[in-house]
């Protein structure tokens, strides 16, 4: 197949009539049944027609995604809600006049007109509405619905940038809407509106502080910081080894001086046995580290910056063909439990506490 990259200007968020033009042509490649990844706020997104069994079907072929892992729905007008869930409640107006567009998804109950093939099989919907302005123009183009998992490889990282895309995509999918760099460079919140009280199901942007000042209480999935889940996933992301570079990642947590030490020791050690080591440092430890390939996702004091960062240095890591990788641990409140949630998949739950000198994996 071959695969039209058509590249956007949308200076300052504002699109252009040539942009307008690309995305109305993409928009009648998803009302044809063809597949379309495009930018979002998030991460790039693989967009089919949303009510098409054969189009959300084509996606998980591209992307080699288990066919139980459901997709999203993304809409462009709060009011089409009502078209694909059976049933919308208060809460869920509530949260999409704050949050709304932007980056927050929630599981609602599915009408008839959303096939199963879409939910992965289940009685719910995840739907969201992006800020991003090309996306919405491209929704809209499309229709109005838009089935959309993140546009890589199933188990990579998520693509924050179009060159990623291009990586797994090309000669598998209709077109690529390069939109350059996104936003946040993390998946969407995901918060389940069927139960009582909602529950959290993937961290994101929309941190649970920021949902309970509009709803009150909100729990969170009891395995969004462990790997101990073996129950069918409930939303996108949930079951499967997601966000993986090729080479072993491991998190090492505790006090600076002894993570160092740890990673410096390891890195030496591995070194000698012919592997290509890279780290993941802060800038504030940057300089401290000694390995193959040392890279900064930011400073520890910006979490927006080491969230745009992340998943494009895993793939730089790739690139590079480093075969171990240690990264410094981060908070697991507010936004920097969505970077410790993606993190602790990538590495497949491989952690190293450290304290006092001792360690424990």
């Amino acid at each position: 197949m071959e695969t039209k990259i058509v590249k956007l200007e949308c200076g300052d968020g504002i699109l252009s009539p040539e942009d307008k033009a690309a995305l109305k042509e993409a928009g009648e490649v998803l009302k044809k049944g063809g597949l379309v990844a495009f930018p979002t706020e998030t991460v790039y997104g693989l967009g089919g027609d949303a009510f098409n069994k054969a189009s959300s079907q084509k996606i998980y072929a591209a992307k080699g995604r288990p066919s139980d892992n459901p997709l999203i729905v993304h809409i462009c007008r709060f009011e089409d809600i009502y078209q694909i869930a059976s049933w919308v409640p208060g809460e869920a107006e509530r949260i999409a006049r704050a949050f709304w567009p932007g980056p927050l998804t929630m599981i609602l109950p599915k009408s008839d007109l959303v096939p199963r093939e879409t939910t992965g099989g289940l009685d719910t919907v995840a739907v969201r509405m992006p800020s991003h302005p090309a996306a919405r123009e491209l929704i809209a183009c499309a229709g109005g619905f838009v089935a959309a998992p993140s546009a890589n490889t199933s188990g990579k990282p998520s693509p924050a940038a179009a060159q990623y895309v291009v990586e797994d995509m090309l000669g598998k999918i209709d077109m690529i809407v390069d939109g350059g760099q996104v936003g946040i460079g993390l998946e969407s919140t995901i918060i389940d509106l069927t139960v009582s009280p909602p529950q959290i199901l993937r961290p994101g942007y929309v941190t649970r502080e920021m949902l309970e000042k509009v709803l009150g209480t909100v729990e969170e999935d009891a395995v969004l910081l462990s790997g101990d889940s073996k129950k069918p996933p409930r939303a996108p992301g949930m079951k499967y080894r997601h966000y993986a570079p090729r080479g072993e990642l491991t998190i090492v947590q505790g006090p600076q001086e002894e993570v160092v030490r740890y990673i410096n020791s390891r890195a030496a050690k591995e070194k000698a046995e012919g592997e290509k080591v890279g780290v993941i440092a802060t800038k504030e430890a940057l300089s401290l580290y000694r390995a193959d390939v040392v890279k900064s996702v930011g400073s520890r004091r910006d979490e927006e910056e080491i969230a745009r960062h992340l998943y494009n240095i895993l793939r730089e890591f790739d690139r590079e063909a480093v075969t171990k990788i240690y990264s410094e641990g981060f908070s697991s409140r507010g936004f920097g439990q969505a970077i410790m949630n993606r993190l602790l998949k990538a590495a497949g739950y491989r952690v190293v506490e450290l304290k006092e000198g001792t360690e424990n994996i």
